[in-house]
């Protein structure tokens, strides 16, 4: 009897300490608040309607034909990017034209402009925390 008594004590102080530490992990979870604005939103949209994510990563997720596009918005002028939104066939042949219209484009530019500013995609320079969070 006094066995049964002990395994519910250690069993009880387990499943208690087991709670109370899930409960700090994630109460203690870094939260950054990085709300897109509409424009960037749209933009987001604009992406998935042409799959952009089948050939191009962000932060290192996608496909695998074209350039990760986290950091692009910075490392090319926005004229730049535009051109080759508008006729990419004069730098690559792999990627399509999509005849898309300005409005689009602006959007996508303004998507681009957004993850761009979130951080770098070099996984390289992220730091792992002992909670496994990951920082820049």
């Amino acid at each position: 009897m006094a066995y049964d008594k002990h395994k519910f004590i250690i069993i009880t102080f387990l499943l208690s300490a087991f709670l109370c530490y899930t409960c700090y992990i994630y109460n203690s979870l870094p939260r950054k608040a990085s709300a897109m604005d509409e424009q960037s939103s749209a933009g987001k949209l604009i992406w998935q309607k042409y799959n952009c994510g089948a050939c191009h990563q962000v932060y290192g997720l996608g496909g695998f034909l074209g350039p990760d596009l986290t950091n692009e918005y910075t490392a090319r002028d926005t004229a730049f990017i535009k051109l080759f939104l508008k006729d990419a066939s004069v730098f690559t042949p792999v990627m399509p034209v999509f005849n898309m219209p300005e409005s689009e484009m602006d959007a996508l530019l303004s998507y681009l402009k957004s993850i761009d500013a979130s951080g770098k995609s070099d996984l390289r320079t992220f730091k792992v925390n002992s909670n496994g969070t990951i920082e820049q």
